[in-house]
């Protein structure tokens, strides 16, 4: 089964264009993982056990295990969510850059050794920077386009032959990128109006959308914006808002995670 099959699938089954990002910050964590050396791992794997089921997607943010040379921890989530939801698509968010022979070794790097289905890469180096993930013709390829940080703007609004610069990786990708039918577009919740310019661009192509949560994007705006004609064709990521939820009484981290999440995906659900 391809990403985008089993993207799908999980649209469907789950009823939930919810994707839950994986940011695993140690110093956030409940005082009971304190000292516990598998703590990135034990973190995840409650907030994966307590989302699954709402979620179409989980999202791991590579730097956050990298950074604590947690590599392995994400080698295990990663296999873990593999062996018991196998039905939720991994995407692996690495926004890799590079071109040639570095970017097949990033390619294996997310499909071999954290056999993710689908990878976040950055387009400034052209097609060669893509180009080596398009050989794993199961696998996605999640193209940067209008990312949801203010400074997106320096770059992706620069005039190009009449239109920003984020169009134009816009089109480019959905019209000669995509020759497989695996890639999909990155562009933020906080820009309802860029999501809605892209989707008008590039059919029913799915969209990676960060920014709702903590960074603020609104949700009837987001799913107005970018839903295909038959309400799916987006993976809306919450990542902070989730994973750090406030408990209320009696409630442990992973169950105010879950509540949060069941919140999310109903109020996306209310728009589709």
């Amino acid at each position: 089964m391809t990403f985008l099959q089993k993207l799908s699938s999980a649209w469907t089954t789950n009823n939930s264009l919810l994707c839950v990002g994986l940011d695993p910050d140690v110093n956030k964590f409940p005082a009971e993982l304190a000292g516990q050396p598998d703590a990135i791992y034990a973190f995840c794997k409650a907030i994966v056990d307590a989302t699954a089921d709402l979620a179409c997607s989980f999202k791991p943010q590579i730097a956050y295990f990298a950074a604590l040379r947690a590599e392995d921890q994400l080698e295990a989530i990663c296999r873990y969510i593999k062996t018991t939801y196998p039905a939720i698509p991994i995407v692996l968010d690495a926004k890799r850059g590079d071109i040639g022979a570095t970017a097949e070794q990033y390619a294996r790097e997310a499909f071999e050794r954290y056999d993710a289905d689908a990878v976040t890469v950055n387009p400034y180096m052209g097609f060669d920077s893509v180009a080596p993930y398009l050989e794993w013709k199961d696998r996605g390829a999640i193209v940067l386009c209008r990312t949801s940080n203010a400074g997106g703007s320096d770059l992706q609004f620069l005039d190009v032959g009449g239109k920003p610069l984020y169009q134009h990786v816009a089109q480019l990708v959905a019209d000669k990128w995509n020759i497989n039918g695996q890639c999909a577009l990155v562009v933020g919740a906080t820009f309802p109006n860029e999501i809605a310019q892209v989707r008008a661009l590039i059919g029913d192509m799915p969209l990676l959308i960060p920014g709702v949560g903590a960074q603020g994007g609104d949700v009837e705006s987001t799913v107005r914006a970018g839903r295909t004609a038959n309400g799916t064709g987006m993976m809306i990521n919450s990542s902070r808002a989730i994973l750090y939820a406030k408990s209320v009484a009696d409630e442990s981290y992973a169950q105010a995670a879950r509540r949060i999440a069941l919140e999310t995906r109903d109020a996306i659900n209310q728009f589709r």
